[in-house]
Protein backbone atom coordinates (compact mmCIF):
# COMPACT_ATOMS: atom_id res chain seq x y z
CA UNK A 1 0.00 0.00 0.00
CA UNK A 2 2.76 2.11 0.87
CA UNK A 3 4.78 1.58 -2.00
CA UNK A 4 1.57 2.05 -4.44
CA UNK A 5 1.02 5.55 -2.58
CA UNK A 6 5.28 6.01 -3.33
CA UNK A 7 4.75 5.21 -6.52
CA UNK A 8 2.19 7.59 -7.30
CA UNK A 9 4.04 10.16 -5.03
CA UNK A 10 6.64 10.24 -7.74
CA UNK A 11 4.78 10.03 -10.62
CA UNK A 12 2.93 13.22 -9.18
CA UNK A 13 5.77 15.05 -8.70
CA UNK A 14 7.20 14.38 -11.89
CA UNK A 15 4.30 15.50 -13.28
CA UNK A 16 4.42 18.53 -11.05
CA UNK A 17 8.39 19.14 -11.83
CA UNK A 18 6.92 18.95 -15.71
CA UNK A 19 4.37 21.01 -15.04
CA UNK A 20 6.52 23.96 -13.44
CA UNK A 21 9.11 22.84 -16.27
CA UNK A 22 6.29 23.48 -19.04
CA UNK A 23 5.08 26.90 -17.33
CA UNK A 24 8.84 27.91 -16.85
CA UNK A 25 8.74 27.40 -20.93
CA UNK A 26 5.55 29.32 -21.41
CA UNK A 27 6.76 31.89 -19.17
CA UNK A 28 9.70 32.23 -21.14
CA UNK A 29 8.24 31.77 -23.97
CA UNK A 30 5.87 34.63 -22.64
CA UNK A 31 8.47 36.80 -21.78
CA UNK A 32 9.35 37.10 -25.40
CA UNK A 33 6.07 37.18 -26.46
CA UNK A 34 5.55 40.15 -24.55
CA UNK A 35 9.01 41.48 -25.94
CA UNK A 36 8.20 40.90 -29.20
CA UNK A 37 4.47 42.47 -28.41
CA UNK A 38 6.94 45.65 -27.19
CA UNK A 39 8.75 45.92 -30.28
CA UNK A 40 5.96 45.41 -32.34
CA UNK A 41 4.07 48.04 -30.00
CA UNK A 42 6.84 50.63 -30.67
CA UNK A 43 6.54 49.57 -34.23
CA UNK A 44 3.82 50.30 -34.71
CA UNK A 45 3.94 53.78 -32.87
CA UNK A 46 6.87 54.80 -35.25
CA UNK A 47 4.44 53.93 -37.91
CA UNK A 48 1.88 55.90 -36.14
CA UNK A 49 4.23 58.93 -36.18
CA UNK A 50 5.53 58.31 -39.86
CA UNK A 51 1.78 58.32 -40.98
CA UNK A 52 1.03 61.04 -39.13
CA UNK A 53 4.11 63.02 -40.56
CA UNK A 54 3.15 61.01 -44.31
CA UNK A 55 -0.90 62.53 -43.67
CA UNK A 56 0.42 65.99 -42.63
CA UNK A 57 2.86 65.63 -45.71
CA UNK A 58 0.04 64.78 -47.75
CA UNK A 59 -2.57 67.55 -46.34
CA UNK A 60 0.24 69.75 -47.64
CA UNK A 61 0.60 68.62 -51.41
CA UNK A 62 -3.04 68.33 -51.51
CA UNK A 63 -3.21 72.16 -50.34
CA UNK A 64 -0.48 72.87 -52.64
CA UNK A 65 -2.07 71.08 -55.40
CA UNK A 66 -5.38 72.61 -54.64
CA UNK A 67 -3.21 76.12 -54.56
CA UNK A 68 -1.93 74.70 -58.26
CA UNK A 69 -4.66 73.92 -59.46
CA UNK A 70 -6.21 77.40 -58.39
CA UNK A 71 -3.58 79.18 -60.31
CA UNK A 72 -3.77 76.70 -63.60
CA UNK A 73 -7.31 78.02 -63.29
CA UNK A 74 -6.10 81.43 -63.39
CA UNK A 75 -3.30 81.24 -66.05
CA UNK A 76 -5.78 79.29 -68.17
CA UNK A 77 -8.06 82.24 -67.71
CA UNK A 78 -5.31 84.22 -68.84
CA UNK A 79 -4.38 82.44 -71.27
CA UNK A 80 -7.69 82.28 -72.92
CA UNK A 81 -7.42 86.02 -72.73
CA UNK A 82 -4.44 86.37 -74.50
CA UNK A 83 -5.42 84.09 -77.25
CA UNK A 84 -8.32 86.30 -77.46
CA UNK A 85 -6.42 89.67 -77.89
CA UNK A 86 -3.66 88.15 -80.04
CA UNK A 87 -6.61 87.10 -82.65
CA UNK A 88 -8.32 90.17 -82.65
CA UNK A 89 -4.45 91.82 -82.85
CA UNK A 90 -3.63 89.11 -85.99
CA UNK A 91 -7.19 90.44 -87.66
CA UNK A 92 -5.85 94.14 -86.69
CA UNK A 93 -2.34 93.34 -88.29
CA UNK A 94 -4.54 91.57 -91.19
CA UNK A 95 -6.74 94.59 -91.49
CA UNK A 96 -3.17 97.19 -91.29
CA UNK A 97 -1.30 94.91 -93.60
CA UNK A 98 -3.99 95.37 -96.55
CA UNK A 99 -3.96 99.01 -95.80
CA UNK A 100 0.15 99.28 -96.18
CA UNK A 101 0.08 96.96 -99.24
CA UNK A 102 -2.58 99.44 -100.81
CA UNK A 103 -0.54 102.56 -99.24
CA UNK A 104 1.86 100.81 -100.73
CA UNK A 105 0.80 100.64 -104.52
CA UNK A 106 0.14 104.13 -104.17
CA UNK A 107 3.24 105.34 -103.30
CA UNK A 108 4.85 103.19 -106.04
CA UNK A 109 2.42 104.52 -108.06
CA UNK A 110 3.73 108.57 -106.76
CA UNK A 111 7.02 107.52 -107.43
CA UNK A 112 6.58 106.17 -110.95
CA UNK A 113 5.01 109.29 -111.78
CA UNK A 114 7.38 111.47 -110.15
CA UNK A 115 9.90 109.25 -111.47
CA UNK A 116 8.74 109.96 -115.13
CA UNK A 117 7.93 113.61 -114.19
CA UNK A 118 11.63 113.85 -112.78
CA UNK A 119 13.03 112.35 -115.94
CA UNK A 120 10.79 114.72 -118.31
CA UNK A 121 12.30 117.38 -116.16
CA UNK A 122 15.59 116.63 -116.20
CA UNK A 123 15.48 116.39 -120.17
CA UNK A 124 13.95 119.76 -120.29
CA UNK A 125 16.80 120.77 -117.73
CA UNK A 126 19.28 119.48 -119.89
CA UNK A 127 18.21 121.09 -123.14
CA UNK A 128 17.76 124.48 -121.73
CA UNK A 129 21.40 124.41 -120.13
CA UNK A 130 22.75 123.30 -123.43
CA UNK A 131 20.79 126.05 -125.28
CA UNK A 132 21.76 128.66 -122.15
CA UNK A 133 25.60 127.36 -122.39
CA UNK A 134 25.31 127.38 -126.42
CA UNK A 135 23.83 130.93 -126.30
CA UNK A 136 26.37 132.38 -123.61
CA UNK A 137 29.62 130.97 -125.41
CA UNK A 138 27.91 132.54 -128.83
CA UNK A 139 27.12 135.95 -127.11
CA UNK A 140 30.77 135.81 -125.16
CA UNK A 141 32.58 134.74 -128.41
CA UNK A 142 30.67 137.24 -130.83
CA UNK A 143 31.35 140.08 -128.26
CA UNK A 144 35.22 139.64 -128.34
CA UNK A 145 35.92 141.20 -131.77
CA UNK A 146 33.88 144.41 -130.89
CA UNK A 147 35.32 144.90 -127.33
CA UNK A 148 39.14 144.45 -129.05
CA UNK A 149 37.99 146.66 -131.52
CA UNK A 150 36.88 149.10 -129.23
CA UNK A 151 40.58 148.70 -126.79
CA UNK A 152 42.14 148.87 -130.41
CA UNK A 153 40.71 152.03 -131.68
CA UNK A 154 41.19 154.00 -128.75
CA UNK A 155 44.52 153.15 -128.50
CA UNK A 156 45.05 154.38 -131.99
CA UNK A 157 43.26 157.71 -130.47
CA UNK A 158 46.31 157.86 -127.77
CA UNK A 159 48.83 156.94 -129.45
CA UNK A 160 47.98 159.16 -132.90
CA UNK A 161 45.88 161.88 -131.73
CA UNK A 162 47.31 162.40 -127.95
CA UNK A 163 48.64 165.93 -128.35
CA UNK A 164 44.89 167.04 -129.75
CA UNK A 165 43.40 165.80 -126.74
CA UNK A 166 43.76 167.23 -123.71
CA UNK A 167 44.27 165.90 -120.43
CA UNK A 168 40.66 164.92 -119.41
CA UNK A 169 40.06 163.33 -122.83
CA UNK A 170 43.29 161.21 -122.32
CA UNK A 171 41.85 160.12 -119.20
CA UNK A 172 38.50 158.89 -120.34
CA UNK A 173 39.99 157.53 -123.55
CA UNK A 174 42.31 155.42 -120.95
CA UNK A 175 39.26 154.74 -118.85
CA UNK A 176 37.58 153.29 -122.22
CA UNK A 177 40.96 151.27 -122.27
CA UNK A 178 40.87 149.92 -119.04
CA UNK A 179 37.28 148.98 -118.95
CA UNK A 180 37.01 147.14 -122.35
CA UNK A 181 40.02 145.61 -120.87
CA UNK A 182 38.01 144.47 -117.98
CA UNK A 183 35.22 143.67 -120.18
CA UNK A 184 37.45 141.42 -122.40
CA UNK A 185 38.54 139.63 -118.98
CA UNK A 186 35.40 138.80 -117.98
CA UNK A 187 34.36 137.77 -121.60
CA UNK A 188 37.02 135.50 -121.79
CA UNK A 189 36.25 133.74 -118.39
CA UNK A 190 32.80 133.86 -118.98
CA UNK A 191 33.69 131.21 -122.02
CA UNK A 192 35.72 129.81 -119.79
CA UNK A 193 33.28 128.99 -117.73
CA UNK A 194 30.72 127.80 -120.44
CA UNK A 195 33.47 125.36 -121.96
CA UNK A 196 33.19 123.62 -118.37
CA UNK A 197 29.46 122.27 -119.29
CA UNK A 198 30.62 120.87 -122.49
CA UNK A 199 33.80 119.45 -121.82
CA UNK A 200 34.00 115.78 -121.35
CA UNK A 201 35.45 114.38 -117.58
CA UNK A 202 38.21 112.20 -118.22
CA UNK A 203 38.63 110.10 -114.62
CA UNK A 204 42.12 109.10 -113.51
CA UNK A 205 44.52 108.74 -110.61
CA UNK A 206 45.92 112.17 -109.43
CA UNK A 207 49.18 112.26 -107.97
CA UNK A 208 48.43 115.12 -106.08
CA UNK A 209 51.62 116.34 -104.06
CA UNK A 210 52.76 116.25 -107.82
CA UNK A 211 50.09 118.78 -109.17
CA UNK A 212 50.15 120.77 -106.30
CA UNK A 213 53.45 121.47 -107.15
CA UNK A 214 53.41 122.24 -110.71
CA UNK A 215 50.91 124.93 -110.02
CA UNK A 216 52.64 126.13 -107.24
CA UNK A 217 55.87 126.69 -109.78
CA UNK A 218 53.29 127.88 -112.20
CA UNK A 219 51.89 130.92 -109.56
CA UNK A 220 55.71 131.64 -108.21
CA UNK A 221 56.58 132.45 -111.33
CA UNK A 222 54.50 135.41 -111.54
CA UNK A 223 56.32 137.37 -109.10
CA UNK A 224 54.08 138.70 -106.73
CA UNK A 225 54.98 141.71 -104.08
CA UNK A 226 55.17 139.24 -101.03
CA UNK A 227 56.65 136.14 -102.10
CA UNK A 228 54.14 133.08 -100.56
CA UNK A 229 55.20 130.98 -98.21
CA UNK A 230 53.92 127.58 -98.48
CA UNK A 231 53.32 124.82 -96.05
CA UNK A 232 52.67 121.77 -97.76
CA UNK A 233 51.34 118.42 -95.62
CA UNK A 234 50.70 115.01 -97.31
CA UNK A 235 48.43 115.44 -99.74
CA UNK A 236 46.89 111.77 -100.59
CA UNK A 237 46.44 110.98 -104.28
CA UNK A 238 42.63 111.13 -105.08
CA UNK A 239 40.67 110.34 -108.42
CA UNK A 240 39.46 112.86 -111.19
CA UNK A 241 40.25 114.77 -114.38
CA UNK A 242 43.83 116.23 -114.08
CA UNK A 243 43.63 119.26 -115.82
CA UNK A 244 40.12 120.22 -114.35
CA UNK A 245 41.62 119.76 -110.91
CA UNK A 246 44.64 121.89 -112.14
CA UNK A 247 42.60 124.68 -112.61
CA UNK A 248 41.01 124.10 -108.85
CA UNK A 249 44.21 124.64 -107.39
CA UNK A 250 45.41 127.14 -109.57
CA UNK A 251 42.56 129.38 -108.90
CA UNK A 252 42.54 128.30 -105.14
CA UNK A 253 45.74 129.40 -104.76
CA UNK A 254 45.69 132.63 -106.87
CA UNK A 255 43.12 133.82 -104.55
CA UNK A 256 45.14 132.72 -101.29
CA UNK A 257 47.91 135.17 -102.49
CA UNK A 258 45.84 137.74 -104.22
CA UNK A 259 43.87 138.22 -101.03
CA UNK A 260 47.29 138.23 -98.54
CA UNK A 261 48.91 140.95 -100.07
CA UNK A 262 47.96 144.11 -97.81
CA UNK A 263 49.52 141.83 -94.92
CA UNK A 264 53.22 141.66 -94.29
CA UNK A 265 53.87 138.29 -94.99
CA UNK A 266 51.90 135.77 -97.49
CA UNK A 267 51.51 132.14 -95.69
CA UNK A 268 49.50 129.60 -97.20
CA UNK A 269 49.08 126.21 -96.07
CA UNK A 270 48.13 123.33 -98.30
CA UNK A 271 46.85 119.86 -96.61
CA UNK A 272 44.23 117.32 -96.75
CA UNK A 273 41.92 114.45 -94.90
CA UNK A 274 40.03 111.15 -95.38
CA UNK A 275 36.31 111.47 -94.84
CA UNK A 276 34.29 108.13 -95.95
CA UNK A 277 34.91 107.59 -99.47
CA UNK A 278 36.24 111.63 -100.04
CA UNK A 279 39.68 112.95 -99.72
CA UNK A 280 39.23 116.73 -98.42
CA UNK A 281 41.69 119.41 -99.49
CA UNK A 282 42.31 122.42 -98.26
CA UNK A 283 43.81 125.87 -98.82
CA UNK A 284 44.46 127.81 -96.02
CA UNK A 285 45.49 131.60 -96.20
CA UNK A 286 45.88 134.48 -93.33
CA UNK A 287 44.40 137.23 -95.93
CA UNK A 288 41.52 139.53 -96.02
CA UNK A 289 38.79 136.72 -95.05
CA UNK A 290 35.05 137.25 -95.80
CA UNK A 291 32.00 138.06 -94.16
CA UNK A 292 30.23 134.58 -93.53
CA UNK A 293 27.00 136.59 -93.84
CA UNK A 294 27.47 136.89 -97.38
CA UNK A 295 28.84 132.92 -97.79
CA UNK A 296 25.39 132.20 -100.25
CA UNK A 297 27.10 134.46 -102.94
CA UNK A 298 30.62 133.25 -102.15
CA UNK A 299 30.17 130.38 -105.67
CA UNK A 300 27.79 132.62 -107.56
CA UNK A 301 28.82 133.87 -111.13
CA UNK A 302 30.04 137.32 -110.90
CA UNK A 303 29.59 138.10 -107.48
CA UNK A 304 32.20 139.24 -105.30
CA UNK A 305 32.86 139.93 -101.86
CA UNK A 306 35.64 142.63 -102.42
CA UNK A 307 35.61 146.00 -104.83
CA UNK A 308 37.30 145.99 -107.64
CA UNK A 309 40.15 148.77 -106.63
CA UNK A 310 40.59 146.46 -103.51
CA UNK A 311 41.17 143.58 -105.15
CA UNK A 312 40.59 142.98 -108.74
CA UNK A 313 39.13 139.71 -110.63
CA UNK A 314 35.80 139.14 -112.39
CA UNK A 315 34.43 136.96 -110.10
CA UNK A 316 33.93 133.30 -111.97
CA UNK A 317 37.02 131.71 -110.33
CA UNK A 318 35.53 130.46 -107.41
CA UNK A 319 31.84 129.59 -109.54
CA UNK A 320 34.33 127.37 -111.89
CA UNK A 321 36.07 125.74 -108.97
CA UNK A 322 32.63 125.08 -107.74
CA UNK A 323 31.23 123.25 -111.26
CA UNK A 324 34.31 121.45 -111.72
CA UNK A 325 33.80 119.97 -108.27
CA UNK A 326 30.50 119.02 -108.64
CA UNK A 327 31.06 117.58 -112.32
CA UNK A 328 33.67 114.85 -109.81
CA UNK A 329 30.23 114.35 -107.33
CA UNK A 330 32.64 115.92 -104.80
CA UNK A 331 31.60 119.05 -102.45
CA UNK A 332 33.31 122.85 -102.11
CA UNK A 333 32.98 125.03 -99.32
CA UNK A 334 34.78 127.97 -97.15
CA UNK A 335 35.42 129.00 -93.32
CA UNK A 336 36.29 132.47 -93.15
CA UNK A 337 36.53 135.38 -90.62
CA UNK A 338 36.82 138.95 -91.90
CA UNK A 339 40.59 140.52 -91.95
CA UNK A 340 42.09 136.95 -90.41
CA UNK A 341 41.79 134.42 -92.96
CA UNK A 342 39.83 131.98 -95.12
CA UNK A 343 40.49 128.43 -95.81
CA UNK A 344 38.40 126.75 -98.90
CA UNK A 345 37.83 122.81 -99.03
CA UNK A 346 36.98 120.59 -101.69
CA UNK A 347 36.35 116.98 -101.84
CA UNK A 348 37.18 114.25 -104.41
CA UNK A 349 36.78 110.59 -104.46
CA UNK A 350 39.57 108.24 -103.16
CA UNK A 351 41.70 106.43 -105.46
CA UNK A 352 41.06 103.17 -102.75
CA UNK A 353 37.29 103.49 -103.09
Amino acid sequence: MKKDDSDELIIANKKIAFQHQEKENRAAELIIANKELLFLNEEKEKRAEELAIANKELLFQNAEKENRAAELVIANKELAFQNEEKEKRAKELITANRELKKAEDEVRQLNDELEQKVAERTAQLESVNKELESFSYSVSHDLRAPIRAINGYTKILVEDYEAVIDEDGLKILQSIINNSKKMGELIDDLLAFSKLGRKQVTVSNIDMLDLVDQVKEEVLLEGHENRPEFNITELPNAKGDKSLIKQVWINLISNAIKYSRHKEKTAIEIGAYEEDDHIVYFVKDGGAGFDMQYYDKLFGVFQRLHSQEEFEGTGIGLAIVHRIVQRHQGKVWAESTLDEGSCFYFSLLNVNH
